[in-house]
């Protein structure tokens, strides 16, 4: 009977330096609890979906590989908490998460100083992937992408003037992004009338909403996750916004849908990943995916896929030179590392590959707007 080598993404700390490895395990942290869940949910389900598929394929050269879950819910303890149970306990070869750049900021070192590789399939705030060597992502940087919904909404509308701004002041990724939409409208010649924070478990936004109805604004701008985001669209609307709203990238998930409901509609969003992307393996990935839970892909769980799949082609590309189960673990992790780095890939996401610090490259943006059905269903229309 062959054997399943388990890899984990994650380096083992107490392993013995002579230890070889003896199973493919990849790790991944992401978040399964907490307001949080709205994102790490599809998350989950893109790299289950990655497994499945790329096992179905050969997996590792004809050897099979395992997929490890640790939850890091929705702060930082989460994450630190999850790395280190992937690292001590699952000694995995590498880890792809966490869900959110604040997480990241604080367990990304973890795996940096054990020299264990981390992709980040959600991490899009200034200076990921300078946390460390060992650090990189697929996730393009909101410097890149947020910038397109700016345009794209100017386009929708010429005549705004004004602009409002909200953001999670708690959250890492949020401070960062509303930092890029704020550049983007002055340098589009657009008024920043107010600047309005909030928490990320905030509820009640009676009181940012009444400074953006003071602030005669066109445009609202909100950098959130999928929860506190989709609550402010939601009472923007009851008390008589009638502008356009862009969300940024953490209230692009179909997971908001439930919270504003019909009230999302209109919503305008920059991504990273569209399943109308024309590259062959996007398109078999959309039609696989969309067999299977009767639904297109959306962006966190093709991202998450991305993850997986790119861990998974770096181990096939050492593995045909050397064997995996003939390195010891701390090495392999290494050269993981160093291989995925080098390596080019044709993902969901279109053809990426990385810089020297683990930046992704990735070539093709898009912009979606929310169009509702009903209370309960709606998907994001693709503009142009």
């Amino acid at each position: 009977m062959q054997r399943i080598l388990t890899a984990t993404l994650v380096l083992s700390l107490g392993v013995s330096q002579a230890q070889k490895v003896d199973s493919i395990v990849i790790g991944v942290a992401v978040a399964q609890t907490s307001n949080t869940a709205l994102l790490g949910q599809e998350q989950v389900i893109g790299a289950k979906f990655a497994e499945k598929y790329l096992n179905a394929r050969g997996g590792i050269n004809g050897t099979p590989f395992k997929l490890v879950f640790q939850d890091t819910g929705g702060d930082e303890a989460g994450a630190i908490n999850a790395f280190q149970n992937l690292i001590t306990k699952d000694r995995v070869l590498g880890i792809v998460g966490p869900t959110l750049s604040q997480q990241a900021f604080a367990s990304d070192p973890i795996a940096d100083r054990a020299r264990v590789p981390v992709l980040g399939p959600s991490n899009t705030a200034k200076n990921i992937p300078q946390i460390g060597d060992f650090i990189a992502r697929v996730s393009a940087p909101v410097a890149v992408v947020a910038p397109n919904a700016v345009k794209q909404a100017l386009k929708l509308d010429p005549k705004i003037k004004n602009v409002a701004v909200l953001y999670a002041q708690n959250d890492a990724f949020s401070t960062s992004e509303t930092g890029t939409f704020q550049e983007t409208a002055k340098a589009q010649g657009l008024n920043v009338a107010t600047v309005q924070k909030f928490q990320t478990t905030d509820t009640d936004f009676t009181t940012q909403v009444t400074a953006v109805l003071n602030s005669n604004v066109q445009l609202v701008i909100i950098s959130g996750l999928a929860a506190d985001g989709g609550n402010l669209v939601k009472q923007l609307r009851q008390l008589g916004y009638k502008g356009l709203i862009i969300g940024g990238n953490g209230l692009n998930t179909s997971n908001m849908f439930p919270v504003c409901q019909q009230l999302c509609d209109g919503v305008i969003i920059a991504q990273a990943y569209s399943p109308a992307q024309a590259s062959a393996a996007n398109q078999v990935f959309v039609k696989d995916y969309t067999a299977q839970y009767k639904k297109a892909p959306p962006q966190f769980a093709a991202q998450a896929y991305a993850g997986v799949q790119v861990m998974v082609e770096a181990l096939r590309v050492i593995d045909r030179k050397k064997k995996l189960n003939t390195w010891e673990l701390p090495a392999l992790r290494v050269e993981l590392n160093r291989q995925i780095l080098a390596g080019k890939y044709n993902t969901p996401l279109g053809p990426i590959s990385f810089d020297k610090e683990g930046e992704v490259n990735q070539a093709e943006f898009y912009v979606a707007q929310i169009k509702m059905k009903d209370a309960k269903t709606g998907s994001f229309v693709y503009l142009k």
